[in-house]
């Protein structure tokens, strides 16, 4: 598969005077699980917003799958399913009422909403709980509605900021072991993290944005060669940026 699911060209995102992102460019293949990793404030987010929609940009261009997220951003968006790091939920929602609400922003239709919320959540282990009110779940289990609700229209791309944030061990390892299912089976997955020990395990793709500028990008094999772990590689780029 060599079609890229993801292009970005010369984005460029400012808040008032502050360059966010400061004309990056890099592209995804279909199939691709890449890790976007960088320092708090280097702009990770905010391309991810660029990417959604949810944040507006100043210059270059985002297709997903060759569709264009400015010029038609339905039909992008319908590609994409993103899991933010925040819980941006009604707390008071039940589980699955979560899920079908975003199946229907999708258009998925009545007669076929339940069908598509059941499968979701049972793929996640979430059948049980999905009469649960979200603030009554564990943190893992409110990972896990999050990542249900991404995928309930079965998105093409796979956008996840911080997914196991707050996750402990055991529930971390079986989250990884649901996106490594994913991305065997064909989905294409963008992950923010910071926990490097998860994006060397995941990930065949790397790319580090520091300072709103992409600041390395390749092959995993690239960043761990001559007995350098991953973060060996990533607090030396990121120092090195710095001193720039």
């Amino acid at each position: 598969m060599n079609e890229k699911a993801l292009e970005i060209k010369n984005l460029k995102k400012e808040y008032g005077k502050n360059v966010a992102v400061n004309g990056i460019s890099f592209d995804i293949k279909q199939g691709d699980f890449f890790g976007f990793l960088g320092p708090n404030g280097a702009g990770k987010t905010t391309t991810i917003k660029c990417i959604t929609g949810i944040a507006n940009f100043q210059g270059g261009a985002i297709k997903v799958f060759g569709i264009d997220v400015v010029k038609e951003y339905r039909d992008a968006r319908k590609k994409i399913g993103l899991a933010p790091q925040e819980f941006n939920v009604d707390i008071f929602a039940k589980a699955k009422d979560i899920v079908w609400y975003m199946a229907g922003y999708y258009g998925i239709p009545t007669k076929e909403r339940q069908a598509a919320v059941d499968k979701v959540l049972a793929k996640f282990e979430m059948t049980e709980h999905a009469d649960k009110a979200f603030q009554e779940l564990s943190g893992g289990l409110k990972r896990r509605v999050i990542l249900a609700r991404a995928m309930v229209h079965d998105p093409d791309l796979l956008i996840l900021d911080e997914p196991t944030a707050g996750v402990d061990v055991e529930l971390r390892r079986d989250l990884w072991r649901y996106l490594q299912e994913m991305n065997k089976a064909g989905k294409t997955i963008l992950l923010t993290s910071h926990y490097l020990e998860e994006v060397s395990h995941l990930c065949n793709k790397i790319g580090i944005i520091n300072d709103g500028k992409i600041a390395a990008i390749g092959e995993l094999s690239d960043f761990v060669k001559d007995g350098k772990t991953l973060e060996d590689r990533y607090l030396e780029i990121t120092a090195k940026e710095n001193k720039k």
